[in-house]
C-alpha cells in the first residue's frame, strides 16, 4: 500500500516533507529555470528580464547554458524536476554571462536536485 503525499485537517493541506521539492538556489532573487524557445532551442539559467512583445515573450537569461540534447529524462518537465539519469549522453554547453532569447514558449522552474545534477554533466564541446 502506498503512502499518501498529503492529508487534509480542518481544510488545511499538510504535505509530507519528503514530497516537497526544494527550488534551485536563486541568483540575486532570480529563479533558475529551463527555457524553451520557438527557434533557438532549450536553455537553463536565471531569468532576469521578461517582456511580452509582438513576436511573443522575450527574455534575458543569466548564467545561460544551452541544452542541445538530453537523455535520461522523458521531457523538459522531468529534466527540471529530477535532472538526468544519463548525463554521459547529454549535450549541455558551458555557461555564458547573459543571453537574449526571443519567442520563449515555455519557462519551467528547476528544483535544487535537478540543478545540481545538470551542473554535474560534463560540458559539451567540439
Amino acid at each position: 500500500m502506498s503512502k499518501p503525499d498529503s492529508l487534509m485537517i480542518d481544510e488545511v493541506r499538510y504535505v509530507r516533507a519528503d514530497c516537497v521539492q526544494e527550488k534551485a538556489p536563486s541568483l540575486a532573487g532570480m529563479e533558475r529555470c529551463i527555457v524553451r524557445s520557438y527557434g533557438a532551442g532549450v536553455f537553463i539559467g536565471y531569468v532576469s528580464e521578461k517582456k511580452a512583445e509582438l513576436n511573443g515573450v522575450n527574455i534575458t537569461l543569466l548564467k545561460a547554458k544551452r541544452i542541445h540534447y538530453w537523455s535520461g529524462a522523458c521531457s523538459l518537465t522531468q529534466l527540471a524536476l529530477d535532472g538526468t539519469k544519463d548525463g554521459g549522453n547529454c549535450r549541455i554547453t558551458d555557461a555564458i554571462d547573459s543571453q537574449f532569447i526571443a519567442n520563449v514558449i515555455e519557462i519551467i522552474p528547476v528544483t535544487a536536485k535537478a540543478s545540481k545534477i545538470i551542473d554535474e554533466v560534463k560540458i559539451w564541446q567540439q
